[in-house]
């Protein structure tokens, strides 16, 4: 008798299935694009304002780490760049000097050039202003290029100085931990008071509004099914509660793949299939990891 009634129960278990597969062409699971924020500095966690069930916008502000010996060696680098500035030499005051002697070089020269055309001047005197106009000469290109190696030098310096504060400033901005899309969170790993390392975890997220079903089709539906098509999906909230949604096919797998233990297809004897995701706008009753269907 027992075996009997276990033999019934099976079978009407099976035509029940075969009766709801009718009625939808693939079978899948509801995801959501998630994002685990990670730190990007290290340091003690000031706060952070990411609890679970939160929502965020994307931008928002939510955490902060510590940026007290970043603020230090920023104001430390820009006193260096000041005082790199002093150093700069101003050419022009520095040969000024040199241009006035050499003015004045040419003057007398020209003045013994005249007296030695009257004849009250000898050819010595002469040629004595033309060597030292020659040195004054040299002297003032020596000074100007020292001069200016010396202010290429400190450019290159100001540059570095720079680099290295624009780096700080970079380190200074990851310390403010920022919700990298709009969405809610789903998990927080961290807890202000708690030592924050490069790479460490601090809370997952999730753009819940926008949902995706994952479905499998088989090669058969696969030239029915395009991108951009518009089809209907069903949530499956348990028994006979489902709710429909409209979706849009926008991925389709190019490899065929083996059928995932969990789903059902329309065509039960298929072993290889191809995964597609249908996007859906959640209102809110969609949760991620819930099974959906949907008919194309």
């Amino acid at each position: 008798m027992k075996p009997l009634y276990l033999f019934a129960l099976a079978t009407l278990v099976g035509l029940s299935a075969c009766r709801t597969s009718g009625e939808y062409d693939a079978t899948g699971t509801f995801e959501a694009t998630e994002i685990i924020v990670s730190a990007e500095a290290n340091g003690k966690l000031f706060f952070l304002d990411a609890e679970e069930g939160t929502r965020l916008t994307r931008g928002a502000e939510v955490g902060l780490i510590d940026t007290v010996q970043l603020y230090l060696k920023k104001l430390q680098l820009l006193a260096s760049m000041k005082s790199v500035e002093k150093q700069r030499p101003d050419i022009q005051k520095q040969i000024a000097a040199t241009r006035e002697q050499i003015a004045t070089a040419e003057r007398e020269r020209a003045r013994v050039e005249n007296l030695l055309k009257a004849n009250a001047a000898n050819q010595k005197q002469l040629d004595d202003w033309d060597s030292q106009l020659s040195v004054l000469q040299r002297q003032l290109d020596a000074q100007v290029s020292s001069l200016q190696n010396s202010t290429a030098s400190l450019n290159e310096q100001s540059s570095s100085v720079a680099i290295q504060v624009a780096q700080v400033e970079d380190q200074l901005r990851k310390c403010h931990i920022l919700a990298p899309i709009s969405g809610t969170v789903l998990s927080k790993y961290a807890e202000p008071g708690e030592l924050a390392t490069t790479g460490k975890p601090l809370f997952k997220i999730a753009d819940v509004g926008n949902m995706y079903l994952r479905a499998y089709i088989t090669s058969a539906q696969l030239s029915t099914v395009k991108l951009g098509d518009e089809v209907k999906v069903f949530a499956d909230f348990g028994g006979e509660n489902r709710k429909e949604y409209t979706g849009t096919v926008t991925w389709i797998a190019d490899e065929a793949e083996f059928t995932p233990k969990t789903i059902l297809t329309k065509d039960e004897r298929a072993n290889q299939v191809y995964a597609v995701k249908i996007a859906v706008r959640n209102e809110g009753t969609i949760k991620i990891g819930m099974y959906g269907e949907v008919k194309f």
